[in-house]
């Protein structure tokens, strides 16, 4: 297997030049612009560039956002010159989603390039239209010989480290589109609704931070219209734009969606909020959420507001997206003997449960917003993952995980592997039953990186349950260290289509790769 980028064909080198020179030339709004007024004049346009989520070998979602109401079309290809394009009919955007649209494809071909375009068209005057704006994808593979890559990672513009120009922004975009991945999968924390990005801050060398701010990104997020722009925000950056119009996503949210450390239920002691019950903040930030990202749930018929769910991607994957957000208990010391609700719900469990029976794909990747082994905290007496730091029998959260492990080695489900962010260093996690105090389960192995664009932190203690064994990890020995001071991480999965080994890497910005671990097919237990 290679550790190189893909070189994208020529035809997809000339389209995205050309897509990228057409997101140059659209200037953005002026920053901390609120809603588009609907007395502006000219054509559309689509200066937030173009994204495309939850590929398929057949099916597509193309989210866009407009300046004014429009009619949203998109035009597929097999080709850059878009001779014999197909054109899909998509909403009228307007003030009611922002602005946003997304067009579902469907019947596409798999495992092959496809070009598209997105115009915007006059509701009023069809022939009026803006400027096109170009993106390209690969549908999964029919074929399990073609194989599969993929890149992971999360936390984005938090602990107020917003984009900087004097780095360049959100560089590490830029290394990840160069790398010619068929997908990344963001692991949470896409927005920190609940951080203020300043101007500028001091570091701790003398340097200063600098950073892009917005009317919205000065206070915590608690309108409708706050989370809208928070999910905005992240948009003013070139690198994100040109990382979306190649690279198609699976996205899935944590806490900072929301704000820090949230449950359902929760009612607020923070002088910061004058909405204090956060379901009313979750409803609001989930509907900015459905309105800025294209995923499946959100947009169907069936499961709407759902945010877990099947991606499958060919023969070879299947990725399970979890929720481990919107149906868990409070966060307590995490002693109860007895937790039906967990942190995934029982419903959630029993849905896992029976999309992982019935996968028939070599690999299972679950998508956790949330480590399991790691002792993540909340305040002086509560926990806020799985892991409560008491290394005896499972506990709490954890009696919902011993279930679902019980279950995937009961059921001899193979090629299960868990890929999380959250904790804002990178590392791997090798679970071992003979480590463990519980024991009826079979190996496997859990993957962290991140952040993106945030303040890393340092390693979090291990809880003994499940017998974790920390392979490799690379993190700070101290809190928040800033983009400017360390390199930013993400993760890189490459599962070949012969053998159908799957590599795992871990990769610090500046392309030097820190970990690199290979996995056998066909195995219950790594």
């Amino acid at each position: 297997m290679s550790n190189s980028p893909r070189n994208p064909s020529p035809a997809r080198r000339s389209v995205l030049r050309g897509s990228l020179a057409v997101s140059a030339a659209l200037t953005l709004p002026a920053v901390g612009a609120a809603a588009p007024a609907f007395a502006l004049s000219g054509r559309p346009r689509a200066a937030w560039g173009v994204q495309v989520g939850d590929v398929t070998s057949s099916s597509a979602l193309v989210w866009v956002r407009s300046d004014r109401p429009a009619r949203m079309i998109v035009e597929t290809s097999a080709t850059e010159s878009f001779r014999r394009a197909r054109a899909w009919h998509g909403p009228l955007v307007g003030s009611g989603t922002d602005f946003t649209g997304t067009t579902p494809l469907y019947g596409l071909p798999p495992g092959e390039q496809v070009h598209y375009r997105v115009t915007l068209a006059d509701p009023q005057d069809p022939r009026r239209t803006g400027e096109p704006v170009y993106g390209t994808f690969r549908t999964a593979p029919a074929r399990r010989r073609d194989g599969v890559r993929f890149l992971w990672s999360g936390d984005i513009a938090g602990q107020g480290w917003g984009i900087n120009p004097d780095i360049g922004g959100y560089a590490v975009y830029d290394e990840m589109r160069r790398l010619d991945p068929d997908f990344f999968l963001c692991s949470g924390d896409n927005i920190y609704a609940d951080g203020v990005i300043e101007p500028s801050v001091p570091l701790p060398d003398g340097r200063i931070w600098r950073n892009v701010t917005t009317e919205e990104k000065s206070k915590v997020a608690e309108t409708l219209a706050e989370y809208r722009g928070n999910f905005r925000y992240n948009l003013l950056d070139h690198n994100l734009r040109e990382f979306n119009a190649q690279v198609p996503s699976i996205v899935q949210w944590d806490d900072h969606e929301v704000r820090n450390n949230w449950y359902p239920g929760q009612i607020l002691d923070d002088s910061r909020y004058t909405e204090k019950n956060v379901d009313v903040l979750a409803a609001r930030s989930m509907r900015a959420f459905r309105e800025y990202f294209p995923v499946s749930t959100l947009h169907g018929r069936s499961g709407e507001g759902r945010m877990h769910r099947v991606v499958r991607h060919g023969p070879l994957l299947d990725v399970f997206v979890l929720d481990m957000r919107s149906f868990r208990n409070a966060n307590s010391p995490g002693r109860q003997a007895d937790d039906t609700t967990g942190i995934l719900g029982a419903e959630q469990l029993r849905w896992l449960k029976h999309e992982l029976s019935r996968s028939r794909a070599v690999w299972k990747v679950i998508a956790a917003d949330m480590p399991l082994g790691l002792v993540v905290t909340d305040g002086a007496t509560d926990f806020e993952a799985v892991a409560q730091g008491d290394p005896g029998a499972p506990l709490g959260r954890e009696l919902q995980i011993a279930e679902l492990l019980r279950f995937i080695k009961h059921r001899r489900i193979t090629g299960t592997v868990w890929l999380t962010a959250d904790v804002h260093y990178t590392s791997a996690q090798h679970y071992e039953p003979e480590r463990a105090v519980f024991k009826d389960f079979a190996p496997f192995w859990e993957f962290v990186s991140g952040p993106l664009a945030a303040g890393q932190f340092q390693a979090n203690a291990l809880d003994a349950t499940f017998g974790p064994d920390r392979v490799f990890v690379r993190a700070p020995d101290r809190a928040n260290v800033s983009p400017m001071e360390s390199p930013q991480y993400f993760g890189e999965v490459d599962i070949d289509g012969d053998s159908g080994e799957l590599t795992v890497r871990l990769r610090a910005q500046g392309r030097s790769v820190l970990f690199s671990k290979v996995l056998q097919p066909g195995r219950v237990g790594q």
